[in-house]
């Protein structure tokens, strides 16, 4: 589960849930949702209403058998596997890494674009700076 979500828990947090009568017999459900959900203020997150709906549909395809591993997000796993990773319960090591696509900007194209764009950031904080600064004389403060 991705950080904040829980009001008392600001770090991402694994939920297990253990059935003794479970459909897929001798396999696990790993479910990676650390990237899923919104920020609803600067110290909390809460699923949309989406994002429920793909946990919910992720974990009834795993219970009819028909679940495909996504890359970054969902794997099942047979206890062998489990076993053969020393029953390490990290979702990560199952799910893997979301495949990205690649960025064919060339790497000095890439710089002089971002560092073009910082230099104007840079001349506008200054800007802002001596307006703030012509603001504050104005109401007899200075810095």
């Amino acid at each position: 589960m991705p950080t904040q979500l829980f009001y008392s828990v600001t770090i991402p947090v694994t939920l297990w849930f253990i059935t003794r009568g479970k459909k897929q017999t001798g396999k696990t459900l790993f479910i990676d949702a650390r990237n899923m959900g919104h920020m609803v203020d600067r110290k909390h997150r809460d699923f949309s209403e989406e994002d429920i709906v793909r946990l919910a549909n992720t974990f009834t395809a795993f219970q009819k058998g028909i679940l495909e591993d996504v890359k970054g997000f969902c794997a099942v796993a047979t206890t062998k596997q489990i076993a053969d990773q020393d029953y390490i319960l990290t979702p990560g090591r199952y799910v893997g890494i979301e495949e990205k696509e690649e960025d064919d900007e060339p790497f000095a194209d890439k710089m002089n674009r971002l560092t073009t764009e910082l230099g104007g950031m840079f001349a506008k904080s200054h800007e802002l700076e001596e307006e703030i600064k012509k603001n504050l004389e104005g109401i007899g403060f200075k810095i």
